[in-house]
């Protein structure tokens, strides 16, 4: 709770928290939230636009919320298909409808962020890819820290031929380039796979490449603590070298690793909307920010059609709040580091 509180006096962290908290209850009750399911598709409202609601009616009076449906019409001035909007009939906002937290009446649609190539209804599909794109990191971390501790704890402890041998391993698995490490593995992945498989792969690979870097900085540490005077002591009372490196050691290094796992979530939301991107990731038509913002790659697209773009900007602002609320945790918890800056 102190962490909390002093992150709230940090203006740009308070901010960055409030914005992660937000998005996090909007992925969380996605289901209440969007107005349509994930899969939901009407082909013949493909690239429609966003959905314009009025509050103010013909007469210049204050209305209750409503909209207009779209209807295609070529244009052959323009020699393509335009959408225009049918005022033949409003279709009024309902609270509360169909299991829902909004929607319109029946026989009307709503499209707050406009479709996509299918028809499908791209603020909803953002909440639905945004439990991938947003969880993947968190469970990267699972398996990440608890192998990076164990093993640079070990390493650091024991040091000597274990420490050099272990090493040695950890920094090899630094070496390889990590992205080009992913692709690979990514598409050896067999094609019959379904997206909750994949996602669990890809897990299970971001944190197969990602923990010999934390665990060398641990090492580290654990080097220095080694010598201490509290561990000293445990060994002259007999205490056991597993119970000095997880009870006594390991627990020394927790403002490291609160940070460590702040800054590392950014990497990993990276890393898997690159993959979905390449489409070597989650797969259509499950939802990812990444395999999302696969259809903004056209100039065509980012240029009539920039509600396309939108899941380009959550991972932006994502990935900009985690970095800056991890720079308010490192410098809430290790005071050196903001005198250094300063």
């Amino acid at each position: 709770m102190e962490i909390i509180k002093k992150i709230f006096q940090d203006k740009f962290a308070k901010t960055a928290f409030i914005i992660l908290a937000i998005m996090y209850l909007l992925i969380l009750f996605a289901d209440f939230i969007a107005p349509y399911s994930s899969t939901y598709s009407n082909r013949e409202m493909a690239y429609a636009p966003p959905s314009k609601i009025y509050t103010i009616n013909e007469c210049g009076k204050l209305s209750r919320p409503y909209t207009y449906n779209y209807v295609r019409e070529y244009e052959p001035s323009l020699m393509q298909t335009v959408f225009k909007q049918d005022r033949s009939h409003k279709y009024y906002l309902k609270l509360f409808t169909h299991g829902h937290l909004f929607g319109v009446q029946d026989g009307g649609q709503i499209y707050l962020l406009g479709t996509d190539i299918n028809g499908r209804d791209v603020f909803s599909r953002l909440l639905f890819g945004g439990r991938i794109s947003m969880t993947v990191g968190f469970l990267s971390l699972l398996i990440v820290f608890p192998i990076g501790l164990i093993y640079g704890g070990i390493s650091g402890y024991y040091g000597g031929i274990i420490d050099t041998l272990m090493m040695r391993f950890a920094e090899a698995i630094m070496a390889i380039p990590s992205f080009y490490l992913l692709i690979i593995l990514a598409a050896i992945l067999p094609s019959g796979m379904t997206s909750v498989q994949r996602f669990a792969l890809i897990v299970v690979i971001l944190a197969l490449i990602g923990w010999s870097g934390f665990a060398r900085v641990v090492r580290g540490m654990v080097l220095s603590i080694k010598n201490e005077d509290f561990v000293q002591a445990e060994k002259t009372l007999g205490a056991s070298d597993w119970r000095i490196i997880l009870k006594h050691i390991l627990p020394q290094t927790t403002s490291y690793v609160i940070i460590a796992m702040t800054l590392s979530v950014p990497s990993y939301i990276l890393a898997e909307s690159g993959l979905s991107f390449l489409g070597l990731g989650i797969q259509q038509p499950d939802a990812s920010w990444g395999n999302m913002l696969k259809e903004a790659q056209e100039f065509t697209n980012i240029f009539y059609r920039p509600w396309l773009l939108t899941p380009g900007a959550l991972i932006f602002i994502a990935v900009l709040c985690f970095n800056l609320l991890g720079d308010a945790i490192r410098d809430i918890l290790d005071p050196k580091s903001q005198k250094v800056i300063r």
